[in-house]
C-alpha cells in the first residue's frame, strides 16, 4: 500500500557499501524501518543527507505488513534546515535527541499530537537564533506528556524534593536510586511547565546542567527504561564544557 507522509529521522546504519538502514518516526505509521537501496551511488536520487538525525522530510513510501523493512519511493526535505547541521551545540543537540527517541518511540502505529510536538519542536530548534543550550532538558520534560509519566509539579518549601520514582515533590528522598537535592529539585520544578518560548529566562552552568540532565535520564530509565548508555552523551556535554 502507497503512503504519503511526513517523517523525522531518528537514525540510519550503512548496509553494505551503497545502502542504508533509516528508522524514521513517520506522522501516517509510527516508527517505520527502511531500506533505502543505492543512496551513495553517485547518481541516487536519495542523498545522504536526507536521513541525518532530526531531518523533516515528506515521504511516499510503499509499505507491506509483510516487510520488516519498507520501500521509500519518493523522498524530499520538508523544512530544510536554515542553522542545525552547521551549529555545533545544534549538531550536537540533534545527536543527542534523536537517540534518545530511537530508544523510546518503539509503537508502529501512528500518534498525531506526539508527531506534532517533535515536528515544531524541532523547527523550533532549528529557526532559534541562540539560547538553546537547555533546550534538550525542556524537550525531554515536554515529551513525558505524550509518553505518559509527565511529573506533577507539586514543588514547595516543604515538597522541595524530587522523586524521579513517583514523578512528584515529596519532603525527603524516599528513592534511593540516584541523590537529588533541593538545589537540583529546584531547577527541575521550573523546568516543569516551561515552554520552549521560556527558554531565556532559563540560566545555568554546564555543570548544574550535566546534573540536571543525568536526574531526567534516570527519570527516563525507571519509567520505560533503555537509556543506560546514550552513545552520544559525552559529545554533548564536551560541546557545552566548550561554550560555556
Amino acid at each position: 500500500m502507497l503512503y504519503k507522509t511526513k517523517g523525522i529521522v531518528l537514525n540510519h546504519l550503512k548496509y553494505g557499501d551503497t545502502s542504508l538502514v533509516a528508522t524514521i518516526y513517520c506522522e501516517a505509521l509510527g516508527r517505520t524501518s527502511f531500506m533505502v537501496q543505492g543512496v551513495f551511488k553517485k547518481k541516487s536520487k536519495f542523498y545522504p543527507s536526507f536521513f541525518q538525525p532530526f531531518t523533516l522530510i515528506d515521504l511516499e513510501i510503499d509499505v507491506n505488513p509483510k516487510r520488516d523493512l519498507q520501500r521509500i519511493k519518493e523522498i524530499g526535505l520538508d523544512h530544510p534546515f536554515q542553522s542545525i547541521p552547521f551549529d555545533p551545540v545544534k549538531s550536537a543537540l540533534a545527536l543527542f535527541l534523536s537517540e534518545i527517541l530511537y530508544k523510546t518511540l518503539k509503537e508502529e502505529e501512528p500518534n498525531p499530537p506526539l508527531f506534532e510536538y517533535l515536528y515544531h519542536a524541532i523547527q523550533f530548534l532549528d529557526l532559534k537564533e541562540k539560547g538553546v543550550a537547555n533546550f534538550h532538558l525542556a524537550f525531554l520534560i515536554n515529551l513525558t506528556k505524550y509518553l505518559g509519566f509527565y511529573p506533577i509539579n507539586d514543588y514547595s518549601e516543604t515538597n522541595c524534593i524530587f522523586d524521579p520514582l513517583n514523578g512528584k515533590f515529596l519532603p525527603i528522598l524516599t528513592y534511593h536510586g540516584l541523590d537529588t537535592d533541593k538545589m537540583l529539585s529546584k531547577w527541575m520544578s521550573k523546568l516543569i511547565n516551561l515552554t520552549f518560548e521560556g527558554l531565556d529566562g532559563l540560566t545555568m552552568n554546564h555543570q548544574t546542567r550535566n546534573l540536571l540532565l543525568k536526574l531526567i535520564i534516570e527519570f527516563y530509565n525507571l519509567h520505560l527504561g533503555g537509556l543506560t548508555n546514550v552513545k552520544s552523551l559525552p559529545v554533548l556535554q564536551s560541546v557545552f564544557e566548550e561554550t560555556d
